[in-house]
C-alpha cells in the first residue's frame, strides 16, 4: 500500500494519500507546541509559588558591617601590619642583645658565688689567726711572767 493509495473518511469528507502527512504532521506540530507551552506554564507557577525570603534584615546585617569595617579603620591595616612586622623584627633584635646580657649576668653571678666562697674561707682563715693570735698572747704572758718569777727567784733584791 502506498501513500498514494491510502484514503481516510471522516465524517463525510475523504482525505486522500498526502493531504493525510500533512495533516498528521500540522496536528503533530500542534501538539507538541501545546504540551511545550503547559510544560513552561507549569515550571513558571512553580517559581513564582516559591516565597522569596525578606532581604531587609539582611541588608541591615550589611550596612552595619560596612559601618565597623569603616570604624574600625580597615583601610589603613595593611599599613598597620607593616608597622607591626617592622615592630616584632625591632623586639627580635632586643631580644638578642637580652640574651647576652642574660648569659653575662650568669656569668657575674657564678662569680659572685664563688667570690663569697673564698670570702667565707677567707673569714674561716682570719677566726682561725684571731684564735692563733689570742693563744700566742696567752703563750706571751705565761713565758714573761716565767721569766718574771724566774727573774725573782734569781734576783730576790729587785
Amino acid at each position: 500500500m502506498s501513500l498514494e493509495d491510502t484514503e481516510l473518511k471522516i465524517g463525510g469528507t475523504s482525505f486522500k494519500g498526502v493531504w493525510i502527512a500533512i495533516v498528521l504532521g500540522i496536528g503533530s506540530t500542534i501538539g507538541g507546541g501545546v504540551w511545550t507551552a503547559s510544560s513552561l506554564y507549569s515550571r513558571l507557577e512553580s517559581v513564582e509559588a516559591r516565597v522569596i525570603p525578606d532581604v531587609a534584615p539582611i541588608e541591615e546585617k550589611i550596612s552595619l558591617i560596612e559601618t565597623q569595617l569603616k570604624d574600625n579603620n580597615v583601610a589603613q591595616l595593611q599599613g598597620k601590619l607593616a608597622e607591626l612586622g617592622t615592630n616584632l623584627v625591632t623586639i627580635k633584635d632586643q631580644q638578642s642583645g637580652l640574651l647576652l646580657i642574660k648569659q653575662q649576668v650568669t656569668d657575674v653571678e657564678k662569680s659572685v658565688t664563688e667570690m663569697q666562697t673564698v670570702v667565707q674561707k677567707a673569714e674561716i682563715v682570719v677566726k682561725a689567726v684571731d684564735n692563733f693570735e689570742e693563744e700566742i698572747k696567752v703563750l706571751k704572758r705565761e713565758i714573761q711572767d716565767l721569766w718574771d718569777g724566774m727573774d725573782e727567784l734569781y734576783n730576790p733584791l729587785k
